[in-house]
């Protein structure tokens, strides 16, 4: 897909040398193309400050016997949050398959760390040994730590486009939807004005929303810190349910979003 910018004060663009519209909303994950039209920058480009979560995941189908074998309660997703606190894995069921990844904060030795993973899963009958490996990677930014602009003449972003996953546990599909609805609200407001003087408000309610660029994070600690703080804390039980999963992973703190 190729973008570009027509007419008189941006009165249209133009996609893949043919399709004219007012307005482009870019909602192709971390590669979008609408968000490298913007600027945005991937891989090697991109800059110190802009943390980069790596995963990669895998679905299979499970045939009888490795279902009737596979200790992953169909209705009970399960999460194992990494010892240093840069990322988690995740294993669940979904009808006739078992879904499964590990994402980080980082890049380095992520082989590594997902065949540590898959054993573990392995040594406690979670993941069937006889399954090919067949995992696929992707990749996006940490809201706060993103340098992408979210808006422009006649542009858009929305949740992994624009850079939008949540800083502490990486999840990113309440903020995919609760920027869709933000996006949605500001184009009805700009009642066929899509320059940025009438998409301003949309950068402004994904920063109430989520919250201002973030200055520090857990990864400027020493690794070794880093690995004896999240012992403590996924030790305890408190902690693991009320701040790890409830308030990290799932914002129960936070109210839903009101859209009028």
């Amino acid at each position: 897909m190729s973008c570009d910018g027509s007419g008189s004060n941006w009165d249209y663009r133009i996609a893949n040398g043919k399709i004219q519209t007012s307005l482009l909303v870019g909602a192709g994950g971390h590669s979008c193309p609408v968000a490298r039209f913007l600027g945005a920058q991937l891989g090697a480009q991109l800059g110190a400050q802009q943390s980069l979560v790596v995963a990669q995941e895998a679905e299979f189908p499970l045939d009888a016997a490795q279902a009737k074998a596979c200790r992953v309660l169909p209705h009970t997703p399960e999460l194992f949050f990494c010892q240093d606190l840069k990322g988690y894995g995740w294993c669940f069921r979904k009808g006739g398959y078992l879904n499964v990844g590990l994402g980080r904060n980082e890049s380095h030795q992520l082989s590594e760390h997902l065949a540590a993973f898959l054993d573990f899963l392995k040594r406690r009958g979670k993941f069937p040994a006889d399954i090919p490996n067949g995992f696929r990677g992707h990749t996006y930014l940490l809201h706060g730590h993103s340098a992408r602009k979210p808006m422009d003449n006649g542009v858009l972003l929305i949740g992994d486009a624009a850079g939008l996953a949540y800083p502490q546990s990486g999840e990113g599909i309440r903020p995919a939807v609760e920027s869709t609805l933000l996006a949605a609200e500001t184009i009805i407001e700009a009642d066929g004005d899509y320059r940025q003087a009438r998409l301003a408000p949309y950068p402004q309610r994904l920063q109430e929303r989520f919250g201002p660029a973030q200055s520090a994070d857990a990864s400027r600690l020493p690794q070794q810190l880093q690995r004896f703080i999240g012992g403590k804390l996924l030790s305890n039980a408190w902690c693991t349910r009320h701040v790890v999963l409830d308030r990290w992973f799932l914002h129960a703190q936070q109210r839903p979003l009101q859209i009028y």
